[in-house]
């Protein structure tokens, strides 16, 4: 999915884990994704839960598609800091599936909580 994802390559996106239902990404915070308050701006924490999520939620075989997604930011990044998405599969449905995705900084405080609904089609990743 990386290969064919220019958004997430853009961000810098690194694949520290995947597996059945869960995935590890990271990325720096670079200048260009500040704010004019001087903080990453809050759709960089929200992109880079998006993509841990789409990667989580298609590691089971079938195409997913977020449905739904919330995130609440609780600590402000800034340029140089390391950002971290654990995405971990909370339920599994024939067609529905959940996901709580935590974002991490450097010094390992959590700086945003992000939920995600995924419609899972029929259509298979090999198709």
């Amino acid at each position: 999915m990386l290969q064919e994802d220019a958004f997430s390559q853009w961000l810098g996106v690194e694949v520290l884990a995947l597996g059945a239902g869960h995935c590890t990404l990271q990325m720096h915070i670079r200048k260009d994704m500040l704010n004019g308050f001087g903080m990453a701006h809050g759709g960089i924490a929200y992109a880079l839960a998006d993509s841990a999520l789409a990667f989580a939620s298609n590691t089971r075989g079938r195409r997913a598609v977020s449905v739904d997604t919330s995130i609440a930011h609780t600590q402000p990044l800034k340029a140089g800091d390391l950002l971290k998405a654990t995405a971990r599969e909370e339920h599994l449905g024939g067609r529905i599936a959940i996901y709580s995705v935590e974002l991490h900084n450097q010094e390992g405080t959590k700086v945003a909580l992000f939920k995600g609904v995924v419609y899972r089609t029929n259509q298979d990743w090999h198709e």
